[in-house]
């Protein structure tokens, strides 16, 4: 199968955490990502968070049942890669919430491309705190797409860090775009870069927001 690109990449990762789960393969790293993924589907689900200006809303409900799914530091850390020894504790801390902002404004806020895909839980592998769940993604057009989710285990819970899909890694694809950036500017060009892209997201949404009323 052909590797996706960047826009299907982005479709493959919000289908992969908001899908149906069929029965298949349990164990507690799968467990537990199947009772998140449900909770999504309570929100997407629910009437009223369907009406008409409450995207946002919704929206940031999703954010904060992601929160509990994605370890964010270790993800950011390892997409850093390098780059991460360097920083100062105020930079991690900001360096984890633009890059979870950025994850959000990626995949979360695309929520609306759920559209009754099936995934079926094929495989789970334990090695110490760290597990990958297998998964298979069933399309309305009955293509499979292959999703593994790496965890690693924090206290009581298994926590996502990587996803990858059709062999393509999440953590790789950014680590490649942020070393880019890094190595040709400065971190402190990436950290502007990543702002300005926050900002200019929000002004956008507070715009769409305003023209609605």
């Amino acid at each position: 199968m052909a590797t996706l690109g960047r826009s299907g990449l982005a479709s493959a990762v919000v289908l992969a955490l908001l899908l149906v789960a069929a029965p298949g393969w349990a164990g507690q790293p799968t467990d537990q990502l199947r009772t998140e993924i449900d909770r999504v589907l309570k929100v997407l689900d629910d009437p009223e968070l369907k009406k008409e200006g409450r995207a946002r809303e919704r929206r940031a409900e999703v954010r904060r049942i992601a929160n509990d799914i994605f370890d964010f530091e270790e993800t950011a850390r390892r997409s850093l890669a390098r780059h991460w020894a360097p920083r100062t504790p105020a930079e991690r801390d900001e360096f984890v919430q633009l890059f979870a902002d950025l994850l959000e404004r990626s995949y979360i806020s695309k929520i609306e491309l759920y559209g009754g895909e099936k995934i079926a839980y094929v495989g789970e592998t334990i090695d110490g705190d760290v597990a990958t769940v297998k998964t298979k993604i069933t399309t309305r057009q009955g293509t499979e797409i292959p999703v593994d989710y790496r965890m690693r285990k924090r206290g009581d819970k298994w926590l996502v860090y990587d996803v990858i899909i059709e062999g393509v890694s999440l953590v790789a694809n950014y680590r490649v775009q942020f070393n880019k950036i890094i190595t040709t500017s400065s971190y402190a060009e990436l950290v502007k870069k990543m702002r300005d892209k926050q900002e200019e997201f929000y002004g956008d949404e507070k715009q769409k927001r305003t023209s609605q009323r």
